[in-house]
């Protein structure tokens, strides 16, 4: 049996060799905190309030069987219990009943779309093709080939709210802790475990594409779509699936374009989740107000314990997560909004005219996309940070008046560098933006940058003697 990478299996491959290979199939696109309490859901692993009573002690027993194993992991230390995560996200991606592996007829279906797209998106953009390789992915082999980037970008945000949730502490009782703090950062590590396998379970059961949300993580340069949603995705699209097949490798094929050549890209939107995370605190201002009337004494009053509580019910006084560093997520935001915004243009531009249903599907998938998520509007409560382009319509406009402005080779010149890139503000108003990237080339000949530095420096110099000589001189006049 062959394999070409990703865990693409070659003609010559049988449905019992691949019936056999079900958990060893390995294709290699990445991505890159305590998640939602209700992300679990209705049905899946996380939803412990479903069924009878025999469903739910046994779902708490299936939870608890690998718990020692989790525990003595070495993926179980740190902020995050990492190998109760996975565990429960195979959990919940099994109770789902989603998890088919593609057939290699999908593969083909898809490495044929991508090589169509790929076509006409030279016509679009100056951007050489990205991708290497194209493939059909079921829900676990996203969970297994995402994880490792995943850790990378809840780690830091989830440390950092581990250390916020004990200073939540008093400080009195901080002191007599002892031992038993370590305990607890064990337990909130196995909570913020629990919390995301059931969100990467989720997510795994929805998501159609490796650059869904435009989050460029992706290890390798393979083109992967879920084929097995596609029938889904169409009906969202309200096109064909085979329409719905190629827009969805045209937007994965120039996602990947911007990734490959690009190189400064990736490491940026890492790096604005880090510095983020680097400010996370709790607020618990909620509860805080919420209790300021309470006193010993109330205990003894039964009419304002009844106040109390109608005044407390159906509030969420859960901790909000705040960030002194909210610059870097506006940052990420403005990025993914740019990226989407690109793609989204793009895509539109490459398929125009070969689809005639292209500009509907593409303004339906802006509403799929600006409705969000249930797994990521957890993610979002939990940590305060979202993989959204909440400007990313704004950006479509941009990309488009910037290519009427100064054409395709000037639009995607300005992600030549990230200080070329356009900010938060130029998203509402681009109009000085694109002024400035249009500016006449012409004006700019005969410009010698460096004999004007030289230029500048003695004229600076000479304005130096001057200053220094009618220094000189009125000293000596008074003596």
């Amino acid at each position: 049996m062959s394999k070409f990478g990703f865990g693409f299996h070659g003609p010559d491959d049988s449905d019992d060799d691949r019936d056999k290979d079900n958990h060893d199939n390995q294709f290699g696109f990445f991505f890159g905190g305590p998640l939602g309490g209700n992300a679990g859901g209705k049905g899946g692993a996380g939803n412990m309030g479903a069924g009878n009573l025999g469903d739910i002690l046994n779902q708490f027993g299936s939870m608890l069987s690998g718990f020692g194993t989790d525990m003595n992991s070495p993926d179980g230390k740190g902020p995050v219990n990492y190998a109760m995560a996975k565990r429960t996200a195979r959990q919940r991606i099994a109770a789902t009943k989603k998890d088919t592996r593609p057939r290699h007829s999908d593969s083909q279906a898809v490495a044929d779309s991508v090589r169509l797209a790929e076509l006409w998106l030279d016509e679009a953009t100056i951007l050489p093709a990205g991708a290497s390789g194209s493939v059909a992915f079921g829900p676990a082999q996203w969970l297994d080939e995402t994880f490792d980037t995943w850790k990378r970008v809840v780690t830091p945000l989830a440390d950092k709210l581990g250390d916020a949730a004990l200073g939540g502490v008093p400080e009195e009782m901080r002191s007599q802790l002892g031992p038993l703090a370590g305990m607890m950062k064990q337990i909130n590590a196995m909570n913020f475990g629990v919390q995301l396998g059931n969100t990467l379970g989720e997510m795994a059961s929805d998501v159609v594409l490796s650059t869904q949300w435009g989050v460029p993580l992706a290890q390798g340069e393979t083109a992967a779509i879920a084929t097995e949603h596609l029938d889904a995705m169409a009906k969202k699209l309200g096109c064909e699936p085979r329409e719905a097949l190629i827009y969805l490798a045209a937007r994965e094929a120039a996602h990947l374009r911007l990734f490959k050549h690009v190189p400064w890209l990736v490491e940026r939107l890492i790096l604005d989740v880090e510095e983020f995370a680097a400010g996370l605190s709790l607020d618990y201002s909620a509860m805080e107000e919420a209790t300021s009337d309470f006193t010993p004494e109330s205990l003894n009053d039964p009419a304002k314990m009844q106040e109390m509580m109608e005044r407390m019910q159906g509030q969420d006084f859960s901790p909000q997560v705040v960030s002194s560093n909210a610059h870097a997520r506006e940052r990420l935001e403005t990025s993914l909004s740019l990226i989407e915004g690109w793609v989204d243009y793009v895509t539109g531009v490459a398929l125009d005219s070969r689809i005639p249903a292209a500009a509907m599907i593409n303004a339906a998938w802006s509403e799929f996309r600006n409705n969000g998520s249930p797994a990521m509007e957890a993610l979002t409560k939990a940590l305060g940070i979202s993989f959204t382009a909440p400007k990313a319509n704004e950006a479509v406009e941009l990309w488009r008046k910037l290519d009427d402005a100064v054409g395709v080779t000037k639009r995607d010149s300005v992600w030549d560098h990230p200080d070329f890139l356009p900010v938060a503000s130029d998203l509402d108003n681009p109009a000085a933006f694109i002024s400035n990237v249009a500016f006449d080339e012409d004006e700019m000949e005969g410009f010698n940058p460096i004999s004007e530095i030289e230029k500048l420096e003695r004229e600076l110099n000479e304005k130096r003697d001057e200053n220094g000589q009618s220094d000189t001189d009125g000293q000596s006049d008074e003596k």
